[in-house]
């Protein structure tokens, strides 16, 4: 009979500035042996100090959550973070309360949960993976890479700093490949609906094109054929807009098939759907904080944009696997289109509130089978010019 698995699990996050380029680590170890079970790091673009802590207590939650544990004796050196998960201290920060709401909720899958603060010279492990996302995030690996080879610490740096690597390491685009092995990605934004035109959040809302945006997709169509004649097929999203956009483009190559993928819809933006920016930072402000500032928070009712990564990889990756070297023009929206790129860049979280996709716009990303990526356009609307 297996015994129930009771994990210690510590964490620590932080920014370099207040908020500023901001990363998490988190280790889980099996409370008997000692012996690490898990790691988790990451860099998360611009965000602050506390923001980071709970995005450690949710990392490492989640990783024990997968690993089955019964109980968990969660440590960090972030005297908030345990006060507020205790129950001790109020949560005052309104962009703080998702984020402790998203850790209570993992909390319950435990039968067993005891928090404790410890100093930061005990917590070295989960700190020096969080210093290796941020150095990560701040655009300063040779930092991390100095940092995992000196001080009484070495062995822990040098592994934080290959998992906070993990995931943002690809072989260089600048080796020579046979162009004629990549399979190429032409990536579009469906045309412009009424939403687009006025700003507003447009989710799972099955808005219609535009007569301005049919006019787009015709245009995008036609560079679209003067670029990859020979294209596989054309995939799109379920909705209305892009369907629309994308029969027009497999028309245009002389009715190539059009594929429809799920995992490539839009996000869900839940109570903010139809609102524009300004609308929601009045209405929803401490939301609107904790969204901008991490993946992992969803708007009200919404999808969070680590959900919509999920599913954006699922369906890159049947695609790599489904077309090897060949071409093929996804239509989708603006959220799953930045998730694409950002991968394609190894970029930080921050790269999706910082990349402005026009409607109709062309990018461009090559995919080797050796894990080779160039991203060779973004954005491109020179097709665009006349409308």
């Amino acid at each position: 009979m297996s015994r129930r698995l009771r994990v210690v699990m510590e964490a620590d996050g932080g920014a370099r500035g207040n908020p500023g380029p901001a990363g998490f680590g988190a280790v889980v170890r099996d409370a008997e042996s000692g012996e690490v079970l898990a790691e988790r790091s990451e860099s998360i673009g611009v965000a602050t100090n506390n923001v980071a802590e709970y995005r450690g207590l949710i990392a490492g939650l989640e990783a024990a959550v997968e690993l089955g544990a019964a109980e968990i004796d969660v440590r960090m050196d972030s005297k908030l973070v345990v006060e507020q998960m205790s129950g001790r201290w109020q949560i005052k920060n309104h962009g703080l309360r998702p984020l402790a709401a998203q850790a209570a909720t993992l909390v319950r899958k435990f039968e067993s949960v005891r928090y404790q603060w410890i100093p930061r010279d005990q917590n070295r492990h989960a700190d020096a993976l969080a210093n290796a996302a941020m150095d990560l995030a701040a655009g300063r690996p040779e930092v991390a890479e100095a940092g995992a080879l000196t001080g009484p610490d070495a062995s822990a740096r040098a592994r934080a700093r290959e998992v906070a690597a993990q995931g943002s390491t690809t072989r260089s685009s600048w080796e020579p490949r046979p162009a004629s092995t990549a399979t190429r990605l032409l990536l579009v934004r469906h045309g412009e609906t009424e939403r687009t035109a006025e700003r507003r959040y447009s989710g799972r809302g099955d808005v219609p094109l535009s007569e301005r945006g049919l006019a787009q997709a015709r245009a995008t169509a036609a560079r679209v054929a003067g670029l990859a004649p020979s294209a596989a097929v054309v995939v799109s999203s379920p909705l209305s807009r892009c369907t629309a956009t994308a029969a027009i483009i497999a028309e245009q190559l002389g009715g190539k098939p059009v594929g429809i993928e799920p995992d490539l819809i839009e996000c869900d933006f839940g109570r903010w759907e139809g609102h524009t920016f300004a609308e929601v930072q009045e209405r929803w402000p401490g939301e609107m904080d904790a969204w901008l500032a991490s993946p992992a928070v969803a708007p009200p009712g919404g999808e969070s944009f680590r959900a919509v990564t999920g599913r954006v990889r699922r369906a890159q990756s049947a695609l790599l696997a489904a077309y090897p070297g060949e071409t093929v023009v996804v239509v989708s929206h603006v959220s799953p289109l930045k998730i694409l790129l950002r991968d394609a860049l190894a970029a930080g979280d921050a790269f999706l509130h910082r990349l402005y996709l026009e409607p109709a716009g062309l990018s461009i990303v090559d995919f080797w089978p050796d894990g080779g990526v160039a991203v060779r356009t973004v954005n491109d609307t020179a097709h665009l010019t006349t409308i």
